[in-house]
């Protein structure tokens, strides 16, 4: 089992509060620090404001040594697909091979209404595309270019330029959609992500893309398997509930809709989710503010699945 530390850096962070996750998850021996991208807090202030997702990355790989680096998930509305796959593949060599691409639909209008940036109704057809120009440009042999025309893109002898550092850059596909993103995700995917959902929902989205895997040729335990849920994970009660309503959530609802509660408790969560087939848990770390609750979930969390 993978456990990623994931953070929402949109409700309220400055860069040094990310870096000081990222190194703790790092000295813990966290497999990742992931974070969101989005520029709008979904409650509160935001204070001090949003943060690019792959400008913090880019620091982050700088100040950090073996961790795993990347986004739950890169919302296609944002970039055009040939910046995107440069950005990427930047901080990739600039991390020396440590960063991994979800990309998204992207699903939060009012931060597109705020900021101006156009949200098409229909956006699956953008992110298809997105898929095919952002792996298309990293595999094209050095020397020869890309083309590409679709409906929302055109690219012409686009040198596919620079390469990643890892020879294969994982790629992340998230959502609970019945045919259309299993489908992306055994066409494209490394691995499949499901994320806040109940055990009987992730059962059932894991299980269309076993078959999407099936119905495309591609074994299907070539595509790994993971989940996100929020984290409050107490030594005791009252911990776990102080936990709890720091980040806004009663301790009755993370037990039941998230990784909340004592450490017995989440270890049994987490384990109801492994046999469903996840391979991967993302521990959505909303009190960035909190680092004792990762030394707790290294401690004692974590080696429960060693």
């Amino acid at each position: 089992m993978r456990f990623r530390v994931f953070t929402e850096p949109q409700q309220g962070a400055e860069y040094e509060q990310l870096l000081a996750v990222a190194q703790t998850a790092e000295r813990l021996g966290f497999d990742a620090f992931f974070r969101s991208d989005h520029l709008l807090a979904m409650a509160g202030d935001g204070l001090p404001g949003p943060s690019e997702s792959w400008t913090s990355l880019a620091g982050i790989a700088r100040e950090t040594e073996r961790i795993r680096l990347g986004t739950l998930v890169t919302s296609a509305t944002f970039r055009h697909p040939s910046i995107l796959a440069i950005q990427v593949a930047q901080v990739d060599r600039m991390s020396h091979g440590r960063v991994e691409l979800g990309l998204g639909t992207g699903w939060f209008e009012g931060e597109h209404t705020a900021y101006g940036i156009p949200f098409p109704a229909k956006r699956f057809g953008l992110l298809e595309e997105q898929l095919e120009i952002v792996t298309g440009l990293w595999g094209t042999p050095v020397g020869s270019t890309f083309d590409f025309r679709g409906e929302h893109y055109e690219l012409a002898g686009a040198p596919g330029l620079p390469k990643p550092a890892q020879e294969h850059l994982p790629v992340i596909i998230g959502g609970g959609g019945p045919s259309r993103t299993p489908a992306l995700a055994a066409r494209f995917a490394d691995e499949y992500n499901v994320a806040f959902r109940s055990l009987d929902d992730t059962a059932a989205a894991f299980a269309r893309a076993r078959a999407a895997c099936e119905a495309s040729g591609r074994e299907p335990g070539g595509l790994r398997l993971s989940v996100a849920q929020t984290v409050a994970v107490g030594a005791d009660d009252a911990e776990a509930a102080r936990r709890a309503a720091a980040v806004g959530r009663a301790p009755e609802d993370l037990r039941a809709n998230g990784f909340g509660g004592t450490v017995p408790q989440v270890v049994d969560r987490i384990g109801a989710f492994a046999e469903l087939g996840a391979d991967t848990v993302y521990l959505q770390l909303l009190d960035l503010s909190d680092l004792d609750q990762l030394e707790l979930l290294a401690a004692e969390v974590v080696p429960a699945f060693s």
